[in-house]
C-alpha cells in the first residue's frame, strides 16, 4: 500500500517542477517552462510533439520525466492529467473548453466532444478493469454486517444511485450525506464487521478523505470508487475500483463511474439471485397496487375484470 506522502507527491507535480527548476539543465528548463505554461495541452501531447514544440529531442523530454522521478514520459503525462482533473477550478475548465476556438464553433462541437469524451472514459475503464479486485469487493459487501456509502459534492449523485439500488437487494445499506447532524454521528457505531464504500472524484472532496481516514482508524473495511490509483482516498485500501472521469469543461463526467456502479449492483444481485427475485416480485405487487408507474391502473382494472 502506498503511503500518504508518496500519493501526495504524485499529485503535486507542478510544485515538484518548480522546486527542482534551479538545478535543471538549460534544455530541461525550456521543457519546464513550456509545461508550466501549457500544462492542459501537454496532458494530451506525446513526447515527440512536446519535443517539437520546445525545440529539443524526444530523448530529452523522456529524461526530463525521469529527472522528476517518473519511469518515463507516459507515466509523467498521466500524472499531469490526474493533477489537472483534481486541481483545475471551474473557470479554468471553461477556458479549456474554449481555448483556440471561436465560441460558435465550440457550441457546434460540444455534443460531439462530450459524447466522445464519455465514450473514451468508458473504454479506458474497461481496458484497465481488474476483475479480481471487483470480485473481492462483492465478497466484502455480501459478508458485511452493514454497508455504509459515503461521498460528497458531485459524487452525491453516485452515492444516492448506488444506495437506492443496493437497498432494493440488501437489508443493511445506509447512505451518509450532509444533513442536520454531523456525518461522524452516523459513523460512530460502525466496526470491523462493516464495509464502507467511499466514492471520490476530482476535485476530491476533503470531507470524504477525512471520513475514510476516521473509518480506517476504526478498523472498518473500505472499498473505494475513484478515477485513478493515486486518488487521495486510495491510500487507505487495496480494494480500489477505478472508473475514468476526465472532465470536459465545467461539468464532471460521471458516465463511466455510473456504469461501474451499475455493474457492481447487478453482480451483488446475481450472487444472491434467489433473494433478489423474491424482493422484486414483492415490489412489483406493491408498485401495481399503489399505481406507482404509468399503466398500473389500467392493468389493475383489467385484472379485476378477469376475476
Amino acid at each position: 500500500m502506498k503511503d500518504v506522502s508518496s500519493v501526495k507527491e504524485c499529485r503535486d507535480i507542478f510544485s515538484a517542477i518548480k522546486k527542482r527548476y534551479p538545478k535543471l539543465s538549460k534544455s530541461h528548463k525550456l521543457i519546464a517552462d513550456y509545461m508550466l505554461s501549457h500544462y492542459e495541452r501537454v496532458s494530451e501531447m506525446s513526447a515527440v510533439t512536446v519535443a517539437k514544440s520546445v525545440g529539443v529531442s524526444e530523448a530529452t523530454v523522456v529524461r526530463f520525466s525521469v529527472t522528476l522521478g517518473y519511469e518515463g514520459y507516459p507515466e509523467f503525462r498521466r500524472a499531469i492529467k490526474n493533477e489537472i482533473n483534481s486541481k483545475l477550478t471551474t473557470i479554468e475548465r471553461i477556458d479549456m473548453t474554449l481555448r483556440n476556438e471561436q465560441k460558435e464553433k465550440a457550441l457546434q462541437d460540444t455534443v460531439h466532444n462530450v459524447l466522445k469524451s464519455d465514450l473514451s472514459n468508458i473504454n479506458a475503464t474497461f481496458e484497465e478493469f481488474d476483475y479480481e479486485i471487483f470480485k473481492s469487493c462483492i465478497d466484502l459487501i455480501l459478508a458485511a454486517r452493514k454497508v455504509i456509502i459515503i461521498g460528497f459534492r458531485t459524487t452525491t449523485l453516485l452515492t444516492e444511485h448506488l444506495g437506492y439500488y443496493l437497498n432494493l437487494i440488501l437489508d443493511n445499506v445506509r447512505v451518509v450525506n450532509y444533513g442536520v447532524s454531523d456525518i461522524y454521528e452516523h459513523l460512530i457505531r460502525v466496526n470491523e464487521e462493516d464495509v464502507v464504500i467511499a466514492i471520490s472524484f476530482p476535485r476530491y472532496a476533503q470531507k470524504t478523505y477525512e471520513a475514510v481516514e476516521f473509518l480506517k482508524n476504526k478498523g472498518v473495511k473500505i472499498i473505494t470508487i475513484s478515477d485513478n490509483e493515486n486518488a487521495p482516498i486510495n491510500v487507505f485500501t487495496q480494494h480500489r475500483l477505478i472508473a475514468k472521469s476526465n472532465v470536459y469543461s465545467f461539468v464532471d463526467s460521471l458516465v463511466a463511474p455510473l456504469s461501474l456502479i451499475n455493474a457492481l449492483v447487478i453482480s451483488v444481485g446475481l450472487r444472491n439471485i434467489g433473494k433478489t427475485k423474491e424482493t422484486f416480485n414483492e415490489l412489483e405487487e406493491i408498485w401495481r397496487e399503489h399505481y406507482i408507474y404509468t399503466g398500473d391502473e389500467l392493468e389493475n382494472s383489467s385484472r379485476k375484470d378477469k376475476e
